[in-house]
């Protein structure tokens, strides 16, 4: 009997999911453990898994194509059983549900809410060869995002004759641009992702006005944003923290271990102090729960990472699990795992899950001062800035220091500025003396 593959709810908030990439196509054989296609849902690009052997019959949502979460995307034939006949069922059952791009809506109230595997539409034949649509000429879909086709229709640049520089060859801004300019810088080589050149503006130049797709990330972000500046009664409380011991020690450090391959970063102190500050501050670990305030018992820092482009943009939060449990160099190394797997593949619903307290660094932008909205049910964000070399009073009289700036954001319903005071003050003693933060 035919395997229905259907969208998966890939996150708590997932309505939709987009069919970003297929990774193996029709008539091939699957494995369970098999990694099927790359999805984008509302917070991040996620790979789909094979749960049962066979062979892929029919690919039904095709890439680029946004569908409803319990929707079939595609037909698996067991062993043994004749894969056209299979493919063949992919357009039976529930075959009027169609496939909804994000952010439209269904005219007629949508599909049957008791059904749990409306299956939509097969895929139309390609439509005729175009130099700026999103299929090549050859009638083959074409892996871009919604910004490089933006400017391919634009520009006039053929999507279907370009290589892609970005994650899993897909086509993005770079590429186009160079294709425009007729350079070639962009162009995937197999070893990566090329910038293109910066683009100098002329004396009379403008800039171009344009539209730019919304990903289903953006969306859920723009949504979760104002739900939270709307219902959670924003405060914050900023200090300034003497960065010069933090600064040594780790310098030391980093000379000791760069033989190890080991690079400490001032994010990393940042984690083990805010989770250490924790175990007196237990309410700024918590959450609102309406009847009462939930005290959690693990410390899991969120880490705010931004996304590059060709993925959507924005920001995911990735989760160091018992922050306060464990060093620094575990810290560092799984934050830069995470930091990579986001930026390149995706973190799964785990990795982004459970935070009880998120950083947000925008100090290696030069970034020296800014707010940050709380990310619920955390009840409490950090925002900080740049470790700034200024005038200081030592002692008495004015020296050259090195001084950082971090400001709080907090729920006024769990937390109050006193306690926001208490907390920051704790964590500024165990920035100021990092020795702790190694025991």
């Amino acid at each position: 009997m035919p395997i229905e593959i259907t969208m998966p709810r890939l996150s708590d908030t997932m309505e939709q999911g987009t069919v970003i990439k297929w990774n193996v196509s029709e008539g091939a054989e699957v494995t369970a453990g098999d990694m099927l296609a790359d999805i984008e849902t509302d917070k991040a690009t996620m790979e789909l898994q094979a749960y049962d052997d066979g062979v892929l019959a029919k690919i039904v949502a095709g890439e680029g194509d946004t569908v409803d979460v319990g929707a079939v995307i595609a037909v698996l034939a067991e062993e043994g059983e004749d894969v056209s006949e299979a493919a063949a069922s992919a357009g039976s059952g529930a075959a009027s549900s169609k496939s909804k791009s994000a952010g439209s809506s269904d005219e007629s109230g949508g599909s049957d809410s008791g059904s749990s595997t409306a299956v939509m539409d097969p895929p139309k034949s390609a439509p005729a060869p175009s130099t700026n649509g999103s299929t090549a000429g050859t009638g083959e879909r074409v892996f871009a995002s919604p910004l490089a086709k933006k400017i391919a229709d634009e520009t006039g640049v053929d999507l279907g004759s370009l290589t892609g520089s970005g994650p899993s060859g897909r086509i993005v801004k770079a590429d186009v641009e160079a294709a425009a300019s007729g350079a070639t810088a962009g162009v995937s080589t197999g070893g990566g992702t090329s910038a293109a050149p910066p683009m100098m503006p002329t004396e009379n130049a403008t800039l171009e006005a344009r539209s730019v797709e919304l990903s289903n990330m953006r969306r859920t972000i723009a949504k979760r944003l104002v739900e939270s500046k709307t219902t959670v009664p924003h405060y914050q409380v900023t200090v300034s923290v003497d960065m010069e011991p933090l600064m040594a020690l780790r310098g030391s450090l980093n000379e000791q271990l760069s033989s190890q391959g080991v690079k400490l970063s001032v994010n990393d102190f940042l984690v083990r102090a805010c989770a250490l500050a924790m175990h007196q501050h237990p309410h700024v670990n918590g959450r609102w729960n309406e009847s009462s305030i939930e005290i959690s018992g693990d410390v899991n820092v969120g880490v705010a990472i931004s996304l590059p482009e060709e993925k959507g943009g924005g920001l995911v939060v990735a989760t160091i699990r018992h922050a306060d449990r464990i060093g620094l160099r575990q810290i560092s190394s799984e934050t830069k795992r995470l930091a990579k797997k986001a930026r390149e593949r995706g973190l799964t619903v785990e990795e982004m899950a459970d935070s009880t307290f998120t950083i947000s660094n925008l100090g290696m932008f030069g970034v020296d001062h800014f707010n940050a909205i709380v990310n619920p049910p955390n009840v409490a964000i950090l925002a900080v800035g740049a470790s700034i070399e200024q005038p200081v009073v030592k002692d008495g009289e004015l020296a050259v220091g090195h001084r950082m700036a971090m400001t709080m954001s907090s729920d006024h319903r769990v937390i109050d500025g006193a306690m926001a005071a208490a907390y920051l003050s704790t964590l500024k003693g165990l920035l100021e003396a990092p020795a702790t933060l190694l025991v």
